[in-house]
């Protein structure tokens, strides 16, 4: 539609806007550069003047060109005129396009590890002019490139078409982005030759150019536990692939998703500011067991693009740092239970995040073990060997370590309670509980 609005204005003989008084005969344009109305014309300009026979002076000089006429063939290109309406002056600078058509013979394509270098060959004559001013300038000519990329769905790297328009024509190297698929460039010149009604010249590289310039984009899938209708006593469980913080353990599948030209990958782990791992393969699965916030980065590369720091731009991450955040310890008891069927509270469970040991004795009140288990998500449904025990008290004794204590810690003998204070005793992560648990079965 751009292209036949275009066509069918020049065809019909362009009217100059900017309130001249001039109108252009034949297929031609009007360009505005730099302030200066320039006049395009396809071939053998013919300028109208539309308040009649008048004058027509040079810019350069102000010197009649013609005198007295309504109509002038100028055969000067660049050339500089100007009409007095009264006492305005409307001036204005003259081309014939058939002089400046440009002829490209080459394109040529130097990809590199951050840029693109797009070479032109040919011939490229310069629209150069005069102005009232006396400075000398240039319209600026421009060319479309089309190429495919590559574009993140948010799964996957897709095919996807780019177009840069107004790229600025010359034979002088022109620095594009960094492109990461196998691609070939079309080269279109130039959005003037379809205002003037001509068929645009199109060139391409003679081969499909392939990049050496390397991306990632980090994803993640994070091993679930359970499903989210479950009913849990977990607290913070990760329900969902996509989660990046809760309960630990957190273990989690991370992927480079790399561009074709990635060869090597360097994956960082960073606990706060501390780098706890790195690693070289194109996934990795990592466990993160203790307390605390992560970064996970992965930094590609090639033999061509390497990537010895970081710092370097050579190096390309992923969009965005990766932050996980891993909670602490937690364990709560309830004083009462009612195992009565009723799908509510219906077990003596405890309630819980990130604990890596956990073992409950039930007792009762004469000291007769009566139930015990070592899985904190499970608990005790009220039967002993298989009978529902009696209503009334029960005494339990818990002995648990959450996966920010150490090992030492939880074996020593010392009565640890849960608390995380520093100006407490307490070791942090220790739960060494003891308390009454009261079976209610009331009515359903």
């Amino acid at each position: 539609m751009r292209k036949l609005l275009a066509v069918v204005i020049s065809l019909l003989c362009i009217v100059c806007a900017n309130a001249l008084n001039i109108e252009c005969v034949g297929t031609a344009t009007q360009v505005v550069n730099d302030k200066d109305t320039l006049f395009i014309f396809a071939s053998k300009p013919h300028l109208k003047s539309k308040v009649g026979a008048t004058t027509w002076y040079r810019i350069s000089d102000n010197s009649e060109y013609a005198k007295g006429v309504t109509d002038i063939y100028p055969d000067g290109d660049g050339l500089g005129l100007y009409i007095l309406v009264g006492e305005r002056k409307e001036e204005f600078y003259i081309f014939d396009y058939s002089f400046y058509k440009p002829t490209i013979t080459d394109v040529q394509v130097t990809p590199s590890c951050t840029s693109t270098t797009l070479s032109l060959k040919g011939e490229i004559p310069q629209m150069t002019y005069m102005s009232s001013s006396g400075q000398q300038r240039t319209y600026v000519r421009t060319v479309s490139l089309a190429y495919t990329d590559l574009a993140w769905d948010g799964e996957a790297w897709q095919d996807s078409a780019v177009t840069m328009d107004d790229i600025v024509l010359r034979t002088a190297d022109i620095s594009l982005p960094a492109f990461y698929a196998p691609t070939v460039f079309t080269l279109t010149y130039e959005p003037l030759m379809e205002q003037l009604g001509l068929t645009p010249a199109t060139i391409s590289t003679a081969d499909m150019v392939q990049p050496i310039a390397v991306k990632s984009n980090l994803t993640t899938q994070t091993t679930v536990r359970g499903t989210p209708e479950e009913r849990s006593n977990e607290l913070e469980r990760p329900t969902d692939a996509s989660v990046l913080s809760g309960s630990a353990p957190l273990d989690i599948l991370f992927k480079a998703n790399p561009t074709p030209a990635v060869e090597f990958y360097q994956w960082r782990i960073y606990k706060g500011v501390e780098l706890i791992t790195q690693r070289r393969e194109a996934e990795q699965r990592y466990t993160f067991t203790e307390p605390g916030s992560y970064r996970v980065v992965c930094w590609v590369s090639n033999s061509l693009c390497p990537c010895t720091d970081s710092s370097d731009p050579t190096c390309h991450p992923d969009s965005s740092d990766v932050v996980i955040k891993v909670s602490e310890s937690r364990l709560r008891v309830p004083n009462v239970f009612t195992p009565n069927g009723d799908g509510v509270n219906d077990e003596f469970r405890v309630e819980y995040r990130s604990l890596k040991e956990f073992h409950c004795w039930v007792y009762n009140r004469w000291g007769k073990l009566v139930y015990e288990w070592t899985d904190p998500a499970k608990g005790w449904d009220g039967n002993i060997n298989g009978r529902p025990a009696a209503e009334g008290a029960y005494f339990y004794v818990i002995r648990a370590m959450g996966t920010d204590a150490g090992m030492d810690d939880y074996t020593s003998k010392i009565n640890y309670g849960k608390l995380k204070n520093k100006s407490d005793e307490s070791i942090i992560g220790v739960y060494q509980l003891s308390g009454d648990i009261n079976l209610l079965r009331g009515k359903k």
